[in-house]
């Protein structure tokens, strides 16, 4: 099995971010890769970090095998011998290179707890219905980029977080 960077837009970065699934597409990628082939998902940003380990699935998508979204990983020899090939795409990485960067990697908490995710927005209207219209408008037209979402385990709302665009945003503005 080869080895793999592929190298994602800061866009499509941002919508991982967001949006996370088990698997995603690269447009032009999927028929560099064989079914199997190891890869490290880079994103191309100001400095490129590694955000996930995947195998081609052999359809031209790629299914994370460890989503480092949470705490995403530089990789500076990694960068070098991309940014030599290229920008975005598919890049042949050696063997030590992408062990090195599978070393560091550690291993994240599987178990699942739920979690209550919340936006409140205060909507003028003359009924529910008409308030729940309003309330869709604003998510659609503001989105994750403006409007934060409120998380926190089940059974301990002391432990409350605002996020925006997927990371944690002091919404306190007596703490700026």
């Amino acid at each position: 099995m080869a080895k793999w960077a592929v190298v994602v837009s800061p866009e499509q970065y941002e919508s991982e971010r967001l949006y996370g699934a088990d698997s995603l597409a690269v447009p032009g990628v999927g028929d560099s890769l064989d079914a199997g082939d190891e890869v490290l998902l880079v994103a191309g940003v100001d400095e490129p970090v590694v955000f996930g380990l995947a195998r081609a699935d052999g359809r031209g998508g790629l299914r994370y095998t460890v989503n480092l979204l949470e705490a995403p990983l530089p990789a500076p020899g990694i960068v070098a011998a991309v940014e030599e090939g290229g920008a975005l795409g598919a890049h042949a990485v050696d063997e030590r290179a992408f062990r090195d960067i599978q070393q560091r990697v550690r291993p994240v908490d599987t178990v699942r707890r739920t979690w209550l995710v919340s936006v409140d927005l205060p909507i003028e209207a003359a009924s529910p219905g008409e308030a729940v219209r309003a309330f869709w408008n604003y998510v659609r037209e503001l989105g994750p980029a403006e409007l934060p979402a409120f998380v926190w385990p089940a059974g301990d709302e002391l432990a409350m977080q605002a996020f925006v665009l997927g990371a944690e945003a002091n919404q306190d503005p007596e703490e700026d």
